[in-house]
């Protein structure tokens, strides 16, 4: 009789747990996330809308008579785009993108334009995956996503060398929005790997801004190349939080909510814990910028906020359960709402007339304060154990032993040559090594570039 006269009472025990679950569940939203960080600065995000624009210009087909441009034009001197490459010239095999040469801003651009949902090859690209298929650089990859990439650079390799060595103080930036952040994260870890193949240029040069980037490398990739990649994120976008896979993802577009509520559900009763030491797990990558401007319990819009932070921990590891989460994900926003956000920190300097040494001494403490973040980001990793993370030297000459490091790992390993016979090797015999095509032409990767 105790036993029977007890489960009720243990039903509504569990029933109170379910639903205290549930309500903080819904009462999480995106604010939650970057709470902690730092507010970004107006000389660290300024590149961010800019390069949204570039992204956007890449769905026109002709620049000089364009028909979608936002309000104030695209940014975009036509006579010094480099070259425009569609479907056709990639032959499906990476999505369109465009290579500009930013005078105005001492930048060479290469934007990548983002999924279109009309072309089968851009799911094929993002259904060539499994979890753990593709090792790179002691982590893991997206395999579809990485071969992307391989395409970009073999075809504008020499290009880019040469705008390299004719435009030496210029820096070279990769952007791109969804499936195209994928590939211009995974092409600019290509890059730092093969400097010397693209004139020498200094590692501080390379940069990438991923726009709603998607979760395509392992923790320890995306920690240890924050220094070089930066990915953006609008409020609930559901793409950066999810590691549902991107094949997923876009086989059950039409049914996402359901699909992201079960991931949610999911993803929220598994540890942290055990989150971090799954060496497969993707993430999005580098350094991250979070625009929030919407707080909960609010009809309109508030100003935005942009905070930035290299996480270890609490990574975007929760979906957001909001109307908002695959509105969030459009390119268009991500300009619309970087722009207000801009013009806001803009404002702000302005009215404490900060003078010109003021904000050259303010960038350098930038520029130290994000090298401590990253650096301490990586000795992060190790203290929680994330797989294949090692700390940053304490001599202080970290940067110049990882760069030694890769390229000797990349050519003991994957290339299996000495770094004398890998001086003399030429590109397109280092491509050949890495690449081969079947028989319809498409370049497929013959094996790892690192293994384990």
């Amino acid at each position: 009789m105790s036993i029977i006269c007890g489960l009720p009472i243990l039903e509504c025990v569990y029933c109170i747990a379910c639903a205290r679950w549930a309500w903080k569940r819904c009462l999480h939203t995106a604010g939650h996330d970057s709470e902690t960080w730092g507010l970004a600065t107006a000389e660290e995000f300024e590149p961010v809308p800019r390069l949204c624009r570039y992204i956007l210009s890449v769905y026109e087909d002709d620049l000089r008579h364009p028909l979608w441009e936002p309000p104030g034009g695209y940014g975009i001197n036509p006579d010094c785009i480099i070259l425009k490459r569609t479907y056709e010239d990639t032959l499906g095999e990476a999505p369109p993108y465009l290579l500009y040469l930013d005078h105005d801003h001492a930048d060479i651009v290469l934007a990548i334009r983002g999924l279109n949902l009309a072309k089968e090859s851009d799911y094929a690209v993002l259904l060539d995956n499994k979890l753990g298929k593709r090792n790179f650089d002691g982590g893991y990859v997206h395999n579809g996503l990485l071969k992307a990439a391989g395409r970009v650079l073999v075809a504008e390799c020499n290009i880019l060398k040469e705008l390299v060595e004719k435009y030496p103080n210029y820096t070279l930036t990769f952007a791109g929005h969804s499936l195209g952040s994928g590939v211009a994260a995974l092409l600019t870890m290509l890059v730092v790997q093969n400097r010397d193949r693209l004139g020498n240029i200094e590692r501080k040069k390379i940069r990438c801004y991923a726009m709603a980037p998607a979760r395509c490398v392992s923790l320890n990739l995306a920690v240890r190349y924050a220094d070089v990649i930066n990915s953006v994120v609008l409020q609930d976008d559901f793409l950066p939080r999810t590691a549902t896979p991107l094949e997923d993802i876009f086989k059950s577009l039409f049914c996402l909510p359901c699909l992201l509520c079960l991931r949610c559900m999911r993803d929220t009763c598994i540890s942290e814990e055990k989150m971090l030491k799954d060496p497969r797990r993707l993430y999005a990558p580098g350094r991250l910028y979070h625009i929030v401007e919407r707080k909960p319990f609010r009809c309109r819009r508030s100003p935005p906020v942009v905070r930035t932070a290299v996480p270890v921990d609490g990574r975007f590891e929760h979906i957001v359960l909001s109307c908002n989460a695959t509105s969030d994900h459009a390119i268009i926003w991500i300009e619309r709402e970087s722009c207000r956000a801009l013009e806001l920190m803009s404002e702000k300097d302005q009215s404490l007339d900060i003078p010109p040494k003021q904000k050259m001494e303010r960038q350098e403490s930038i520029a130290r304060e994000h090298s401590e973040e990253y650096k301490a980001a990586l000795r992060r990793a190790v203290t929680l154990a994330v797989p294949h993370a090692y700390s940053p030297s304490q001599y202080g000459t970290f940067e110049e032993q990882e760069d030694e490091e890769s390229h000797s790992t990349q050519g003991d390993s994957s290339l299996g040559s000495s770094n004398k016979s890998k001086a003399r090797e030429s590109w397109d015999e280092l491509i050949e090594r890495l690449f081969e095509r079947d028989e319809q032409g498409r370049m497929l990767l013959k094996k790892p570039l690192t293994d384990d």
